[in-house]
């Protein structure tokens, strides 16, 4: 009589290895996953930090720089800049270095106009933010020409890519609407933070030319006049750490201001004249190397 073979044997051998890889594999996947979630939540943590740090520093406001420039040649523009605390330049040292003074001043050489400028920029603001900014003028003041810089704080408060986008693409449509041209400057490009440690660094760095490049889309498709503010400054702010940054290693210093409006201020000219976005603009270029 010959031997019989159980037929349940095999199925179980191949059951039980199956599981073995199926467990590695999801422990792999875990730790994949582990490890992304990590780097957000560190970068989230590296964000309150900042906060906090930056409160102790620097205080709550910029410089209060909000005034009419070139008051003598008459018939006043009204310039406001809205967005988080980069454009109400915290770390900027006096008024005169802030980046709505250097605009305003710019602006009002190239029209031979006073400019009355107003900065509605609130310290710690995202995207969502920007319609109360704009509800806080002072009644009767509609800018002719209103500067975004915003974006900051929607990375660092993990908010969604498709609803900052929304958010902006809502704020500009509120501002046209009122008259006002617009200009938008990306969020600045994380990986030049110096106090910003590895590998946050290269993760926010990351993050942030993936927002600005949408910023910029968004911006130009709904008629505003987009400036990739990091890639415009980066590389001086690569360079030359110690003088663009102020004592936080977060937000620019005085001079760090003084580019980042040399960066902007074709775009605010441009706004004046009635230029629209040049054809093609929403083709934003690689900000980096095989970062695009």
């Amino acid at each position: 009589m010959g031997t019989r073979v159980d037929e349940n044997i095999l199925p179980d051998m191949e059951v039980s290895k199956i599981g073995r890889i199926s467990a590695a594999a999801a422990v792999a996947a875990a730790g994949v996953a582990a490890a992304v979630g990590g780097v957000a939540v560190l970068f989230r943590e590296e964000g309150k930090a900042a906060k906090a740090h930056v409160g102790h520093r620097l205080g709550d406001r910029g410089p209060d720089a909000d005034t009419v420039y070139c008051a003598a040649w008459g018939n006043p523009l009204r310039l406001a800049v809205a967005g988080d605390s980069v454009a109400d330049s915290l770390g900027a040292t006096t008024a005169e270095a802030t980046l709505g003074a250097n605009l305003a001043r710019a602006l009002a050489e190239h029209a031979h106009r006073a400019v009355e400028l107003r900065t509605i920029a609130v310290v710690g603001a995202r995207t969502e933010g920007l319609p109360a900014q704009v509800n806080s003028l002072p009644e009767g003041f509609l800018p002719d020409i209103t500067v975004i810089i915003v974006g900051g704080n929607d990375l660092t408060g993990h908010v969604p890519l498709a609803g900052s986008i929304r958010a902006l693409q809502d704020a500009i449509a509120l501002l046209r609407g009122l008259g006002s041209e617009v200009v938008v400057g990306t969020v600045p490009d994380f990986d030049t933070l110096p106090s910003l440690p590895q590998p946050l660094r290269e993760f926010g760095g990351q993050m942030s030319r993936r927002l600005a490049g949408a910023q910029f889309k968004a911006a130009a498709a709904a008629g505003a006049h987009p400036v990739l503010l990091g890639r415009a400054v980066r590389q001086i702010f690569l360079s030359d750490p110690r003088d663009m940054f102020s004592v936080d290693g977060f937000h620019p210093s005085s001079m760090g201001y003084r580019s980042a409006s040399l960066a902007l201020v074709p775009a605010v000219l441009a706004a004046y004249d009635g230029g629209l976005p040049r054809p093609g603009a929403v083709a934003v270029p690689p900000l980096r190397p095989g970062t695009d």
